[in-house]
């Protein structure tokens, strides 16, 4: 019975033809979602970046130190500012003290070290110059007076740019600055702010991810938590009318 074959081969053959379609459509779908995960994970990133933050931190030598590229010499920083933070604050030294304190050490050092030469030695050694270069101090505060400038610039650039949510934003940092230097003094502020510019970034860059998933999961929240109150709450509030009303 050729017509029956014929028809069974007919019907096995759309059906090959249906199975290789769906299968080919499953494929490009999961190619598809598998590349639109991709492209959302790279562009959800925190505040809208798309630079690593190695080249957000300018790819130089800070960048470096604070993302702990050489970790004796970020060790060594992170060592020298708590030593000072606590001789400062835990330990009560002011600044001029320890320089009188280090002055007359040094002066006692070069003056045992010219004058026990002479004794256990017949030629004296000479004790060697301690000359801190110009360029030094000349380096230093052109470094400084550039940062100074950078931020007056973006404090009028803010200021004047138009972008109220930019505007709104530094103004609350600016707030928030001002009650934490209220509850602590200035050096304070400023050991917490280097140990956090040494150890924020660098756990950031570590745990980018998750770090980014956690914060757009809290904006969701508070959207959700937002819409809900303005649909049962703030959408029921009376608005008042501008139009004057009439007078007869």
């Amino acid at each position: 019975m050729p017509e029956g074959i014929t028809a069974e081969k007919l019907l096995n053959n759309i059906m090959e033809t249906i199975s290789d379609n769906a299968q080919k459509k499953k494929s490009v779908s999961f190619f598809e979602e598998e590349k639109s995960n991709s492209v959302t994970s790279q562009f959800k990133r925190l505040f809208g970046r798309e630079k690593p933050v190695y080249n957000l931190l300018g790819a130089g030598k800070s960048a470096d130190l604070m993302l702990w590229r050489n970790k004796k010499i970020s060790a060594s920083f992170i060592t020298g500012a708590t030593l000072i933070w606590v001789l400062f604050e835990w330990l009560n030294y002011h600044f001029l003290t320890l320089l009188c304190f280090a002055v007359v050490l040094g002066m006692i050092a070069q003056f045992v070290w010219s004058n026990a030469s002479g004794v256990f030695s017949r030629s004296s050694s000479e004790v060697p110059r301690i000359v801190l270069p110009d360029e030094l101090f000349q380096n230093i505060g052109v470094a400084v007076g550039v940062q100074i400038n950078q931020a007056l610039g973006f404090l009028q650039d803010v200021a004047c740019g138009g972008n109220l949510k930019q505007f709104l934003l530094v103004v609350v940092s600016l707030w928030a600055a001002a009650v934490i230097g209220s509850w602590c003094n200035f050096l304070t502020v400023l050991y917490v702010g280097f140990i956090a510019a040494h150890t924020l970034p660098v756990l950031y860059e570590r745990y980018e991810d998750q770090v980014d998933g956690f914060v757009y999961q809290v904006l969701g929240q508070l959207q959700h938590n937002y819409r809900k109150l303005d649909s049962g709450f703030l959408s029921k509030i009376p608005k008042g009318s501008l139009k004057g009303k009439k007078h007869e």
